[in-house]
Protein backbone atom coordinates (compact mmCIF):
# COMPACT_ATOMS: atom_id res chain seq x y z
CA UNK A 1 0.00 0.00 0.00
CA UNK A 2 2.76 2.66 1.03
CA UNK A 3 4.61 2.24 -2.66
CA UNK A 4 1.49 3.59 -4.55
CA UNK A 5 1.48 7.07 -3.13
CA UNK A 6 5.23 7.12 -3.32
CA UNK A 7 5.43 6.14 -7.43
CA UNK A 8 2.45 8.75 -7.44
CA UNK A 9 4.74 11.27 -5.95
CA UNK A 10 7.70 10.08 -7.98
CA UNK A 11 5.31 10.65 -11.63
CA UNK A 12 4.19 13.41 -10.55
CA UNK A 13 7.71 15.21 -10.06
CA UNK A 14 8.76 14.02 -13.27
CA UNK A 15 5.31 15.63 -14.63
CA UNK A 16 6.47 18.63 -12.80
CA UNK A 17 9.92 18.75 -14.11
CA UNK A 18 9.10 18.05 -17.47
CA UNK A 19 6.91 20.95 -17.51
CA UNK A 20 9.02 23.41 -15.96
CA UNK A 21 11.91 22.20 -18.39
CA UNK A 22 9.08 23.08 -21.67
CA UNK A 23 8.40 26.20 -19.62
CA UNK A 24 11.51 27.47 -18.77
CA UNK A 25 12.32 29.11 -22.33
CA UNK A 26 9.23 31.50 -22.35
CA UNK A 27 10.65 32.38 -18.55
CA UNK A 28 13.68 33.25 -19.92
CA UNK A 29 12.24 35.58 -22.49
CA UNK A 30 10.93 37.67 -20.46
CA UNK A 31 13.57 39.00 -18.95
CA UNK A 32 16.76 40.95 -19.91
CA UNK A 33 19.21 38.20 -20.35
CA UNK A 34 22.77 39.24 -18.85
CA UNK A 35 23.97 39.75 -21.97
CA UNK A 36 21.71 42.61 -22.82
CA UNK A 37 22.75 44.63 -19.51
CA UNK A 38 25.66 46.17 -21.31
CA UNK A 39 27.16 46.44 -25.05
CA UNK A 40 30.60 46.44 -26.38
CA UNK A 41 31.65 47.99 -29.65
CA UNK A 42 30.25 52.22 -30.62
CA UNK A 43 27.43 54.04 -29.70
CA UNK A 44 26.48 55.36 -33.38
CA UNK A 45 23.37 56.69 -32.39
CA UNK A 46 21.95 57.80 -29.23
CA UNK A 47 19.13 60.22 -27.62
CA UNK A 48 18.25 61.29 -24.08
CA UNK A 49 15.78 58.92 -22.04
CA UNK A 50 13.12 60.97 -20.47
CA UNK A 51 9.22 60.39 -19.47
CA UNK A 52 6.95 60.96 -22.15
CA UNK A 53 3.52 60.21 -21.05
CA UNK A 54 1.18 56.96 -20.84
CA UNK A 55 1.80 54.41 -22.54
CA UNK A 56 -0.36 52.44 -24.98
CA UNK A 57 -1.29 48.56 -25.06
CA UNK A 58 -0.72 46.94 -29.09
CA UNK A 59 0.57 50.12 -30.06
CA UNK A 60 3.12 49.59 -32.60
CA UNK A 61 6.14 52.27 -32.94
CA UNK A 62 8.06 52.58 -36.36
CA UNK A 63 10.98 54.87 -35.72
CA UNK A 64 14.02 56.69 -37.69
CA UNK A 65 17.37 57.31 -36.06
CA UNK A 66 20.31 58.23 -38.13
CA UNK A 67 23.88 56.40 -37.58
CA UNK A 68 27.31 58.15 -36.74
CA UNK A 69 29.26 55.82 -37.74
CA UNK A 70 29.05 52.52 -39.62
CA UNK A 71 30.19 48.72 -38.36
CA UNK A 72 28.65 45.50 -38.03
CA UNK A 73 27.36 43.45 -35.37
CA UNK A 74 24.32 46.30 -34.66
CA UNK A 75 22.69 46.14 -31.16
CA UNK A 76 19.65 48.36 -30.11
CA UNK A 77 19.15 49.07 -26.20
CA UNK A 78 15.31 49.88 -25.38
CA UNK A 79 14.29 51.72 -21.87
CA UNK A 80 12.23 51.69 -19.02
CA UNK A 81 13.82 54.29 -16.85
CA UNK A 82 10.74 56.60 -16.61
CA UNK A 83 8.35 53.45 -15.79
CA UNK A 84 6.80 52.10 -12.98
CA UNK A 85 5.79 48.42 -13.77
CA UNK A 86 6.99 45.71 -16.48
CA UNK A 87 6.96 47.06 -19.76
CA UNK A 88 6.92 43.92 -22.78
CA UNK A 89 8.31 44.33 -26.10
CA UNK A 90 7.64 41.97 -29.38
CA UNK A 91 7.77 42.22 -32.86
CA UNK A 92 11.19 44.13 -32.52
CA UNK A 93 12.91 44.43 -36.19
CA UNK A 94 15.33 46.68 -37.47
CA UNK A 95 15.63 47.64 -41.16
CA UNK A 96 17.24 50.21 -43.57
CA UNK A 97 15.05 53.11 -44.79
CA UNK A 98 13.40 53.64 -48.54
CA UNK A 99 11.37 56.47 -47.97
CA UNK A 100 8.71 57.34 -45.55
CA UNK A 101 8.00 54.37 -43.66
CA UNK A 102 9.20 51.78 -46.38
CA UNK A 103 12.00 49.65 -45.89
CA UNK A 104 14.19 48.61 -48.41
CA UNK A 105 13.42 44.90 -49.36
CA UNK A 106 15.16 42.67 -47.53
CA UNK A 107 16.76 44.67 -44.84
CA UNK A 108 13.89 43.92 -42.01
CA UNK A 109 15.23 41.46 -39.53
CA UNK A 110 14.05 40.23 -36.23
CA UNK A 111 16.10 41.71 -33.02
CA UNK A 112 16.62 38.84 -30.38
CA UNK A 113 17.47 38.96 -26.74
CA UNK A 114 19.29 36.20 -25.23
CA UNK A 115 17.64 34.68 -28.48
CA UNK A 116 13.63 35.24 -27.61
CA UNK A 117 11.91 37.17 -29.95
CA UNK A 118 10.06 38.81 -26.58
CA UNK A 119 11.38 40.99 -23.66
CA UNK A 120 10.29 42.36 -20.60
CA UNK A 121 11.80 45.15 -19.39
CA UNK A 122 11.23 45.89 -15.47
CA UNK A 123 10.71 49.37 -14.34
CA UNK A 124 13.58 51.41 -14.59
CA UNK A 125 15.79 49.12 -16.53
CA UNK A 126 17.15 48.75 -20.27
CA UNK A 127 17.88 45.75 -22.40
CA UNK A 128 20.63 45.64 -25.22
CA UNK A 129 19.37 43.33 -28.22
CA UNK A 130 21.80 40.91 -29.29
CA UNK A 131 24.08 41.47 -32.18
CA UNK A 132 22.61 41.67 -35.07
CA UNK A 133 25.04 39.78 -38.06
CA UNK A 134 26.09 42.06 -41.40
CA UNK A 135 27.30 45.50 -41.30
CA UNK A 136 25.29 49.26 -41.25
CA UNK A 137 27.01 52.06 -43.41
CA UNK A 138 27.50 55.74 -41.91
CA UNK A 139 25.17 57.71 -42.51
CA UNK A 140 21.71 55.65 -42.84
CA UNK A 141 18.90 56.22 -41.71
CA UNK A 142 17.95 52.81 -39.52
CA UNK A 143 14.48 51.85 -38.56
CA UNK A 144 13.90 50.42 -35.34
CA UNK A 145 10.23 48.73 -35.30
CA UNK A 146 8.11 47.12 -31.81
CA UNK A 147 4.72 46.79 -30.26
CA UNK A 148 4.37 46.99 -26.87
CA UNK A 149 1.47 44.51 -25.84
CA UNK A 150 0.95 45.45 -22.71
CA UNK A 151 2.23 49.07 -22.11
CA UNK A 152 0.62 50.94 -19.46
CA UNK A 153 1.31 53.67 -16.81
CA UNK A 154 4.09 56.57 -17.48
CA UNK A 155 6.53 55.63 -21.07
CA UNK A 156 9.63 56.30 -21.72
CA UNK A 157 11.51 58.00 -24.65
CA UNK A 158 12.53 60.87 -26.11
CA UNK A 159 10.24 64.02 -27.06
CA UNK A 160 11.49 66.23 -29.70
CA UNK A 161 13.68 63.89 -31.89
CA UNK A 162 13.34 66.81 -34.99
CA UNK A 163 12.94 63.29 -36.92
CA UNK A 164 9.17 62.04 -38.16
CA UNK A 165 8.49 58.37 -37.41
CA UNK A 166 6.02 56.14 -37.95
CA UNK A 167 2.73 54.36 -35.60
CA UNK A 168 0.61 51.87 -36.56
CA UNK A 169 -1.04 48.46 -35.05
CA UNK A 170 1.27 46.33 -33.59
CA UNK A 171 1.24 43.16 -35.99
CA UNK A 172 2.83 44.61 -38.57
CA UNK A 173 6.55 45.42 -37.17
CA UNK A 174 7.77 42.78 -39.84
CA UNK A 175 6.59 44.17 -42.98
CA UNK A 176 8.38 46.62 -45.32
CA UNK A 177 6.02 48.46 -46.96
CA UNK A 178 4.97 51.65 -45.05
CA UNK A 179 1.35 50.50 -45.96
CA UNK A 180 -0.23 50.12 -42.18
CA UNK A 181 2.17 53.36 -40.79
CA UNK A 182 -0.54 55.66 -41.35
CA UNK A 183 0.13 57.97 -38.15
CA UNK A 184 3.66 59.90 -37.26
CA UNK A 185 5.04 61.47 -34.44
CA UNK A 186 7.88 63.18 -33.39
CA UNK A 187 9.02 61.11 -30.61
CA UNK A 188 11.18 58.51 -29.86
CA UNK A 189 9.39 55.50 -28.16
CA UNK A 190 11.36 53.52 -25.70
CA UNK A 191 14.84 53.10 -27.74
CA UNK A 192 18.01 55.22 -26.45
CA UNK A 193 20.95 53.75 -28.04
CA UNK A 194 22.22 52.26 -31.13
CA UNK A 195 26.17 50.41 -31.17
CA UNK A 196 28.24 48.86 -33.81
CA UNK A 197 31.49 46.94 -33.86
CA UNK A 198 33.68 49.37 -36.57
CA UNK A 199 36.53 49.26 -38.51
CA UNK A 200 39.91 49.57 -36.22
CA UNK A 201 40.34 52.82 -37.45
CA UNK A 202 37.03 54.31 -35.74
CA UNK A 203 37.42 52.96 -31.94
CA UNK A 204 35.07 55.78 -29.87
CA UNK A 205 32.91 58.00 -29.57
CA UNK A 206 31.72 61.37 -28.16
CA UNK A 207 28.77 62.41 -26.42
CA UNK A 208 26.74 65.65 -26.77
CA UNK A 209 25.33 66.28 -23.14
CA UNK A 210 23.25 69.28 -23.85
CA UNK A 211 20.05 71.31 -23.78
CA UNK A 212 17.66 72.04 -26.42
CA UNK A 213 20.49 73.19 -28.87
CA UNK A 214 22.36 70.24 -28.87
CA UNK A 215 18.50 68.51 -28.82
CA UNK A 216 18.10 70.50 -32.40
CA UNK A 217 15.92 72.79 -32.22
CA UNK A 218 15.22 75.45 -34.83
CA UNK A 219 17.71 73.04 -37.07
CA UNK A 220 15.91 71.59 -40.24
CA UNK A 221 13.32 68.37 -39.20
CA UNK A 222 14.60 65.22 -40.78
CA UNK A 223 17.46 66.47 -42.27
CA UNK A 224 19.88 65.65 -39.50
CA UNK A 225 21.47 69.09 -39.07
CA UNK A 226 21.46 69.21 -35.32
CA UNK A 227 25.72 70.31 -34.59
CA UNK A 228 26.57 67.00 -33.39
CA UNK A 229 25.51 65.77 -36.74
CA UNK A 230 27.61 68.17 -38.55
CA UNK A 231 30.40 67.16 -35.80
CA UNK A 232 29.09 63.53 -37.09
CA UNK A 233 29.96 63.82 -40.88
CA UNK A 234 33.50 66.11 -39.94
CA UNK A 235 34.91 63.38 -37.48
CA UNK A 236 33.79 60.65 -40.03
CA UNK A 237 35.09 62.58 -43.18
CA UNK A 238 38.40 62.87 -40.96
CA UNK A 239 38.31 59.00 -40.63
CA UNK A 240 39.77 59.17 -36.87
CA UNK A 241 39.95 57.46 -33.87
CA UNK A 242 36.28 59.02 -32.77
CA UNK A 243 34.05 58.90 -34.81
CA UNK A 244 30.55 57.91 -33.23
CA UNK A 245 27.95 60.49 -31.96
CA UNK A 246 25.80 60.04 -29.09
CA UNK A 247 23.43 63.40 -28.97
CA UNK A 248 22.27 63.48 -25.21
CA UNK A 249 20.54 66.91 -25.41
CA UNK A 250 17.48 67.38 -24.05
CA UNK A 251 15.10 70.53 -24.36
CA UNK A 252 15.40 72.66 -21.23
CA UNK A 253 17.90 70.64 -20.03
CA UNK A 254 19.38 72.17 -16.80
CA UNK A 255 22.92 71.62 -14.09
CA UNK A 256 21.06 72.36 -11.02
CA UNK A 257 17.81 71.27 -11.08
CA UNK A 258 15.28 68.90 -12.51
CA UNK A 259 12.89 69.64 -14.78
CA UNK A 260 12.75 69.06 -18.91
CA UNK A 261 14.62 65.87 -17.98
CA UNK A 262 16.93 65.09 -14.94
CA UNK A 263 19.42 67.83 -14.25
CA UNK A 264 22.88 67.31 -16.18
CA UNK A 265 24.70 65.56 -13.54
CA UNK A 266 21.75 63.58 -12.38
CA UNK A 267 21.56 61.33 -15.96
CA UNK A 268 25.37 61.07 -16.83
CA UNK A 269 25.41 57.84 -15.77
CA UNK A 270 22.26 56.64 -18.01
CA UNK A 271 22.72 58.88 -21.33
CA UNK A 272 26.23 59.42 -21.34
CA UNK A 273 28.93 57.07 -19.42
CA UNK A 274 26.97 53.60 -20.25
CA UNK A 275 27.13 54.63 -24.11
CA UNK A 276 29.69 51.54 -25.53
CA UNK A 277 32.90 53.40 -26.42
CA UNK A 278 32.40 56.89 -24.99
CA UNK A 279 35.87 58.36 -24.62
CA UNK A 280 34.69 61.81 -24.92
CA UNK A 281 31.90 63.83 -22.65
CA UNK A 282 30.80 67.14 -24.20
CA UNK A 283 29.69 69.20 -21.73
CA UNK A 284 27.49 72.26 -23.34
CA UNK A 285 25.06 73.24 -20.51
CA UNK A 286 23.86 76.61 -18.59
CA UNK A 287 21.54 78.60 -20.34
CA UNK A 288 18.41 77.43 -18.95
CA UNK A 289 19.82 77.76 -15.55
CA UNK A 290 20.76 81.37 -16.64
CA UNK A 291 18.01 82.57 -17.64
CA UNK A 292 15.20 81.02 -15.35
CA UNK A 293 15.33 84.04 -13.07
CA UNK A 294 15.85 81.78 -9.95
CA UNK A 295 18.95 83.67 -8.42
CA UNK A 296 21.47 81.03 -9.62
CA UNK A 297 24.82 82.35 -9.62
CA UNK A 298 27.62 81.48 -11.27
CA UNK A 299 29.76 80.17 -8.61
CA UNK A 300 26.78 77.15 -7.97
CA UNK A 301 26.86 76.48 -11.90
CA UNK A 302 30.73 76.30 -11.52
CA UNK A 303 30.51 73.90 -8.73
CA UNK A 304 28.14 71.23 -11.53
CA UNK A 305 30.41 71.56 -14.19
CA UNK A 306 33.31 70.23 -12.12
CA UNK A 307 31.29 67.30 -10.25
CA UNK A 308 30.01 66.51 -14.36
CA UNK A 309 33.73 66.95 -15.25
CA UNK A 310 35.30 64.89 -11.89
CA UNK A 311 32.94 62.05 -12.51
CA UNK A 312 33.50 61.85 -15.87
CA UNK A 313 37.17 61.74 -15.89
CA UNK A 314 37.23 58.80 -13.25
CA UNK A 315 34.80 57.11 -16.02
CA UNK A 316 38.30 57.37 -18.08
CA UNK A 317 36.56 59.68 -20.67
CA UNK A 318 38.19 63.23 -21.69
CA UNK A 319 35.80 66.14 -20.97
CA UNK A 320 35.37 68.85 -23.45
CA UNK A 321 33.65 72.20 -21.95
CA UNK A 322 31.83 74.44 -24.31
CA UNK A 323 30.66 78.24 -23.53
CA UNK A 324 27.78 79.93 -22.82
CA UNK A 325 25.92 81.44 -26.00
CA UNK A 326 24.12 84.67 -26.26
CA UNK A 327 20.98 84.88 -25.53
CA UNK A 328 19.62 88.99 -25.84
CA UNK A 329 16.40 89.14 -27.42
CA UNK A 330 15.09 86.10 -25.74
CA UNK A 331 12.05 87.09 -23.70
CA UNK A 332 14.23 85.78 -20.63
CA UNK A 333 17.39 87.95 -20.95
CA UNK A 334 18.06 90.63 -18.22
CA UNK A 335 21.52 92.24 -17.31
CA UNK A 336 21.43 90.15 -14.16
CA UNK A 337 21.46 87.12 -15.98
CA UNK A 338 24.09 88.12 -18.37
CA UNK A 339 26.23 89.03 -15.90
CA UNK A 340 26.32 85.13 -14.69
CA UNK A 341 26.74 84.22 -18.23
CA UNK A 342 29.68 86.46 -18.93
CA UNK A 343 31.44 85.06 -15.57
CA UNK A 344 31.01 81.59 -16.29
CA UNK A 345 32.26 81.72 -19.76
CA UNK A 346 35.42 83.36 -18.15
CA UNK A 347 35.35 80.43 -15.45
CA UNK A 348 35.16 77.86 -18.80
CA UNK A 349 37.83 79.60 -20.79
CA UNK A 350 40.74 79.54 -18.11
CA UNK A 351 39.84 76.54 -15.98
CA UNK A 352 42.23 73.80 -16.21
CA UNK A 353 39.19 71.39 -15.21
CA UNK A 354 38.48 70.35 -18.67
CA UNK A 355 40.85 68.78 -21.41
CA UNK A 356 40.06 71.60 -23.59
CA UNK A 357 37.20 74.45 -24.36
CA UNK A 358 35.48 74.97 -27.72
CA UNK A 359 34.19 78.23 -27.66
CA UNK A 360 30.60 78.58 -28.99
CA UNK A 361 29.99 82.33 -27.58
CA UNK A 362 32.80 83.24 -29.64
CA UNK A 363 31.75 81.83 -32.71
CA UNK A 364 27.19 82.86 -32.54
CA UNK A 365 27.81 85.96 -31.24
CA UNK A 366 27.56 89.15 -33.12
CA UNK A 367 30.53 91.44 -33.42
CA UNK A 368 28.25 94.58 -33.12
CA UNK A 369 26.59 93.33 -30.44
CA UNK A 370 28.21 90.62 -27.88
CA UNK A 371 25.30 90.16 -26.21
CA UNK A 372 23.19 89.04 -29.30
CA UNK A 373 23.47 86.19 -31.69
CA UNK A 374 24.55 86.78 -35.01
CA UNK A 375 21.60 87.49 -37.19
CA UNK A 376 23.01 85.16 -39.72
CA UNK A 377 22.96 82.29 -37.44
CA UNK A 378 19.85 83.09 -35.32
CA UNK A 379 16.64 80.23 -35.72
CA UNK A 380 15.01 83.62 -35.00
CA UNK A 381 14.35 83.46 -31.49
CA UNK A 382 17.93 84.99 -30.46
CA UNK A 383 18.63 81.27 -28.47
CA UNK A 384 18.74 78.61 -31.16
CA UNK A 385 20.87 78.82 -34.22
CA UNK A 386 19.56 77.98 -37.28
CA UNK A 387 21.38 74.97 -39.31
CA UNK A 388 24.16 77.64 -40.51
CA UNK A 389 24.61 78.29 -36.81
CA UNK A 390 24.67 74.17 -36.02
CA UNK A 391 27.06 73.98 -38.87
CA UNK A 392 29.58 77.13 -37.29
CA UNK A 393 29.51 75.31 -34.03
CA UNK A 394 30.46 72.01 -35.27
CA UNK A 395 33.10 73.57 -37.34
CA UNK A 396 34.54 75.32 -34.08
CA UNK A 397 35.29 72.03 -32.14
CA UNK A 398 39.07 71.09 -32.67
CA UNK A 399 38.51 67.28 -33.23
CA UNK A 400 42.32 66.44 -32.69
CA UNK A 401 41.67 67.53 -28.69
CA UNK A 402 38.50 65.01 -28.28
CA UNK A 403 40.55 61.82 -27.90
CA UNK A 404 42.69 62.97 -24.95
CA UNK A 405 44.47 59.57 -26.22
CA UNK A 406 46.38 60.97 -28.92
Amino acid sequence: MSARPARRRRVLAALLTAVALQTAPAARAATPPESATRATGVVTWAASADRMGEGTAGQGYRLVVHTSVGGSDLRVRFTNAFGDRPLTLDGVHAGVRAQGAALRPGSNRPLTFGGARTVTLPAGAVAWSDPLPGRIATGTDLVVSLRTPDAAGPATGHGMAMQTSYTGPGEYTAEESGTHWTRTTGSWWYLDSVAVRPSRAAGGAVAALGDSITDGWQSSTDLNRRWPDYLARRLNAADGPVQGVANEGISGNKVLTDGAGQAAPHRLDRDVLSQPGVRTVFLFEGVNDIKAHTGVTADELIAGYREIARRAHAAGTCVVAATVGPFKGWPEWDPAGEAVRQEVNRYLRGSDDFDTVTDFDRVLRSPYDPERMLPFLDGGDHLHPNDKGMQAMADAVDLDRLDCAR
